[in-house]
């Protein structure tokens, strides 16, 4: 009984080891970012369940009849461990990607699984006390979980150090040279890749560029890419800047040095993980980002941005900064876009500047806001010295899965935008917009938002406000700000009955299956599930 109760523990224990410290990484190992997710509904679900509930229960049970306590908690382990099977046989285990650090952190965490009831079977040799010091430690497994990463972090940190501290000698040792690359360093809260992707091709077509990869963003990720892969022979380092907590663009910026900046635009995405705007204004802002650069460094800064904008009047003196907007009216830019049309599947633009020169552009990427990103790009080409007509050629080798929202053909003749990459405010409404060129019924597919802070109600809103106006039929796959997008989406014109939460797939496949014809179109936003988006 004893072998059999710690093989069905042990078997337990492995799907939820697995799982905590996958959402541990999903959550890049920030603390502000793991304990926000138990303010949505699927993060609220992982504690309070009726599982949990039944062990909590169980609990009480061993003090009124220890005989049935023990047979209940054995039937449990044993369903648990045929789901567990039965995931693993479906492919639908949730473990953390095989790094280093993982493999330490599964490793140790294995080791005390392993160990915990061995020394309980030592120790005591009653079966009824055996099995209430497992349900404990169940119950108990996401703060054991949580220790275990805490108890590493001192050496996480100690190594992160000193790959930071390598990797900034690295850059000062090409500074040396004569050939030192230019660093362009790119964040804000929306927009970052879209940027750093097509500045890195338009720049290709004349310096030899480095571009830091997908979700390469952080102080660790930025730091391997250098040690890894830029050497004296690249022209130009392009680094998207990504951060959650004050000082975080200042520690990136400390390493890689920028001489020039981009702050693509900023909202409130991520509020909840900074604990206050002007944190988050400092960092996603900007702000850090233009005071370290050099008296000679140009910031470039999205005109159309309220918080760009106040960044610009606090930021001009010695620092050169030029702006872009996708009309001249609001402020003085020094490169905006004219005579826009937005297709299906391309978008053409004339592009003008203040010193009057002009180029038409016309490239195969979805919706009006990437030409803002465009821009961006365009304005940073020209100040390290290219041609419009070189960076009109240069924009051709753009592709639309650089844009970060992609347009499928659906099985049923469905047209499917597929902006599942990320997901925040400002991204929604501009795909939305996009969404609006379809002539035929219309259809979105979205979670709600997260780490939006105090903001979270009046954007979900908002946001539920344009869907209405825009959309035949919306569904909404997580619940914790569904009553707000509705209320939006009902104000903005749709009818309640076309506005549904669902979370499982199948039925989502089928609810749209059944509203949408050939010719339809349906906006996959944000984190959808994996398998909806296949079997579209």
């Amino acid at each position: 009984m004893f072998l059999i109760l710690s093989v069905l523990w042990f078997i337990r224990e492995s799907k939820h080891i697995f799982f905590w410290l996958y959402l541990w990484q999903l959550k890049e190992y920030h603390v502000g970012r793991f304990l926000d997710h138990f303010k949505t509904q699927k993060g609220q679900k992982l504690v309070l369940n009726p599982l949990q509930y039944l062990k909590v229960f169980l609990l009480m049970l061993f003090i009124l009849d220890n005989i049935v306590f023990a047979w209940i908690l054995f039937l449990v382990y044993f369903i648990e461990s045929f789901l567990f099977f039965r995931a693993v046989f479906n492919k639908k285990t949730k473990k953390p990607k095989l790094t280093k650090k993982t493999f330490v952190l599964i490793l140790f965490s294995f080791l005390i699984v392993f160990l915990f009831p061995i020394g309980l079977y030592v120790s005591l040799q009653s079966i009824i006390q055996f099995s209430l010091y497992l349900l404990v430690f169940d119950i108990l497994t996401p703060f054991i979980a949580t220790a275990v990463v805490f108890l590493f972090q001192p050496l996480v940190i100690l190594l992160r150090n000193n790959i930071l501290r390598k990797a900034e000698n690295k850059i000062k040792s090409l500074r040396l040279t004569a050939k030192a690359p230019i660093v362009i360093g790119i964040t804000g809260s929306y927009g970052k890749t879209s940027t750093k992707e097509f500045l890195s091709t338009i720049l290709s077509y004349k310096f030899s560029v480095l571009k830091t990869k997908e979700h390469q963003n952080s102080e660790i990720g930025i730091s391997k890419c250098i040690l890894d892969n830029l050497n004296k022979d690249h022209e130009v380092f392009v680094v998207e800047m990504g951060s959650y907590n004050k000082g975080g663009i200042k520690l990136l910026s400390d390493i890689v040095k920028p001489e020039i900046g981009i702050v693509t635009g900023v909202n409130e995405q991520h509020l909840a993980t900074f604990g206050s705007l002007d944190n988050l204004l400092s960092a996603e802002g900007g702000r850090e980002l233009a005071l370290a650069l050099p008296k000679d460094g140009l910031l470039v800064l999205n005109g159309d941005n309220k918080y760009c904008l106040d960044l610009y009047k606090h930021a001009q003196g010695d620092l050169e900064v030029k702006i872009y907007t996708l009309a001249r009216g609001k402020i003085d830019s020094n490169i905006w876009a004219d005579e826009i049309t937005v297709k299906k599947d391309s978008v053409s633009f004339a592009v003008l500047t203040k010193e009057k020169e002009i180029a038409s552009f016309n490239l195969d990427i979805l919706g009006r806001q990437n030409i803002q990103n465009i821009l961006a790009a365009i304005l940073v080409a020209r100040h390290l010295g290219m041609s419009f007509d070189e960076i009109a050629k240069a924009s051709e080798n753009i592709k639309q899965e650089q844009s970060g929202i992609l347009l499928k053909n659906g099985k049923h003749g469905i047209n499917i935008i597929d902006s599942s990459y990320s997901s925040n405010p400002n991204g929604v409404i501009a795909d939305l917009e996009y969404l609006n060129i379809f002539p035929k019924k219309k259809a979105i597919i979205m979670p709600c938002l997260i780490e939006l802070g105090e903001k979270s109600s009046e954007i979900h809103e908002k946001i539920g406000k344009k869907i209405g106006k825009i959309c035949d039929f919306a569904i909404i796959t997580s619940s914790e700000m569904f009553q707000e997008i509705k209320k939006g989406a009902v104000d903005g014109g749709m009818k309640e009955k076309n506005i549904v939460f669902c979370e499982k797939p199948e039925e989502i496949l089928t609810r749209i299956s059944i509203f949408l014809t050939n010719g339809d179109a349906v906006l996959l936003e944000g984190r959808v599930p994996e398998k909806l988006i296949l079997s579209l």
